[in-house]
């Protein structure tokens, strides 16, 4: 790895994007595209981010922080188009929030003397969220009103419940969410006696999660991070499976419940080996 510093690439990004985007030289797809077409493609690449992170491929990672760099260029690109910010904006707007957010760094003599203040940055960030949102009617208003609503569902099913725990709207413990968690199982299947009711049952399969999260909340965990967990395991063994039928000469098409079962456990047993 060079030690040599880095050249100061960013405005030939930003001269590579605005190029993507001209309308007359441009890549006919860049040039189509508008906010809410390339969103879902910045969501993928944060998660694409994560998944270099979880697996410590510092290449991987590199690449994928430039892939969302890029996202970040190109929606400042359309903005800049339509006259609402720049890049340069956006910068500046970052700098000075973490500035803000920093006084025992960045400011006075006595507020750096003074050192962290236990709740500060919650009291900044509610600064900020009352400065910047809707004027709207009191009896409208909300303390969830700053939590974006399209987030992942499990991200944001989260954050509402950490959010209404800071004003003690909480269960004390795990042991009354396993309660809850039953008290839904039972709601769903009399749900199901009326099949026909769909509305219903994806009410309650609805809450059912939502309580699930809660209780990985309660257990200290973060309900993203521990079903990614159960992905890459569910994924883990069923590639197991493959691999054995492949062995036996047989396709997924070919086989049984029962094999795959057997090569299920098969994986199961293989990885609580010591």
């Amino acid at each position: 790895m060079s030690t040599e510093p880095d050249p100061p690439r960013l405005d030939e990004l930003k001269a590579i994007m605005a190029r993507l985007r001209d309308p007359q030289h441009g890549c006919p797809w860049d040039r189509q595209q508008d906010f809410a077409s390339i969103a879902p493609y910045t969501i993928e690449e944060a998660y694409e981010v994560a998944d270099a992170i979880e697996r410590g491929d510092m290449a991987d990672l590199r690449a994928e922080l430039g892939d969302l760099l890029f996202q970040v260029v190109f929606h400042s690109q359309m903005a800049e188009e339509m006259g609402a910010f720049t890049l340069s904006d956006v910068i500046a707007g970052i700098c000075d929030k973490m500035r803000r957010r920093h006084p025992h760094v960045f400011g006075t003599r006595e507020q750096i003397a003074a050192g962290p203040q236990a709740g500060s940055w919650e009291r900044l960030k509610a600064q900020e969220r009352a400065a910047k949102a809707p004027a709207r009617p009191d009896d409208e208003k909300s303390a969830l009103d700053h939590i974006a609503r399209t987030l992942p569902a499990m991200i944001a099913a989260q954050k509402f419940q950490e959010q209404a725990a800071h004003y003690g709207f909480d269960w004390s413990s795990p042991e009354p969410v396993f309660d809850k968690l039953e008290e839904e199982i039972a709601e769903l299947k009399a749900a199901r006696t009326n099949p026909e009711d769909e509305a219903h049952i994806a009410e309650e399969m609805g809450d059912i999660l939502f309580v699930c999260i809660n209780l990985s909340r309660k257990l200290g965990l973060n309900a993203e991070a521990v079903l990614r967990q159960a992905n890459a395991k569910f994924a883990r063994r069923f590639a197991w499976i493959e691999r054995q039928l492949s062995k036996a000469g047989k396709t997924l098409d070919e086989a049984s419940l029962a094999e795959m079962e057997r090569y299920w456990n098969e994986a199961k047993a293989n990885e609580r080996k010591p």
